[in-house]
């Protein structure tokens, strides 16, 4: 397991991107303006290469800074859990342009933080935020909208929310009910109890 200098590690990771390239994955990817670049390798050759690093909270930022799919993948794979502070959480989750980023990242690392409820709530409550913006912040304030309840689907499975929380997540849910990600949050939800179920069904009955 390579635990060089970072730039030695960025330069061979790269070296090992180049090399798995997906061709035909990677030039149906480049049609899209979301990453500067994108070798269309798919998630379980990235694992491989992961494994091939030492965990490092200074590689996974020098990842993260890059605009290639997989430097951000690898990033989310190798940041150490117990250094991703709040306020790194907060200036990586502005950086998430596609849907794509936006599961790895709340998989791998928000679920897993002890501040996670609190960041998914604030995330979701970007939608109430009325000031004007650029098309580059649009999608970063929807991003950020998409991680909120991504990772309340997470703590939904493993019954993490209280009672309050859940009452207000209900209440920003019902308002977002176009963000795919907040459908499957509720879907969660509804899941867990007959009494969450009826809840959930009267948010859609009075749709």
């Amino acid at each position: 397991m390579a635990n060089g200098n970072t730039q030695q590690n960025i330069s061979d990771i790269k070296k090992e991107l180049r090399a798995n390239m997906n061709g035909v994955a990677s030039a149906a990817m480049r049609q899209t303006d979301d990453y500067r670049v994108n070798w269309g390798i798919e998630l379980p050759r990235v694992h491989a290469i992961a494994s091939e690093f030492e965990p490092s909270r200074e590689l996974a930022q020098a990842l993260w800074n890059e605009s290639v799919r997989e430097c951000k993948i690898l990033a989310t794979m190798l940041m150490p859990k117990d250094e991703f502070i709040e306020e790194l959480c907060d200036i990586w989750v502005e950086n998430i342009r596609t849907d794509e980023i936006a599961q790895i990242f709340c998989i791998n690392l928000v679920q897993h933080m002890p501040y996670a409820s609190t960041k998914a709530f604030e995330w979701i409550a970007t939608r109430t935020e009325g000031e004007e913006s650029t098309s580059a912040q649009h999608i970063a304030k929807d991003q950020r909208e998409n991680c909120g309840y991504l990772t309340l689907c997470h703590l939904l499975r493993r019954s993490e929310l209280n009672e309050r929380s859940a009452e207000e997540f209900l209440d920003q849910a019902s308002s977002a009910l176009n963000n795919r990600y907040a459908v499957k949050a509720l879907q969660c939800f509804a899941s867990q109890s007959e009494e969450n179920e009826k809840k959930v069904k009267k948010i859609a009955d009075y749709l």
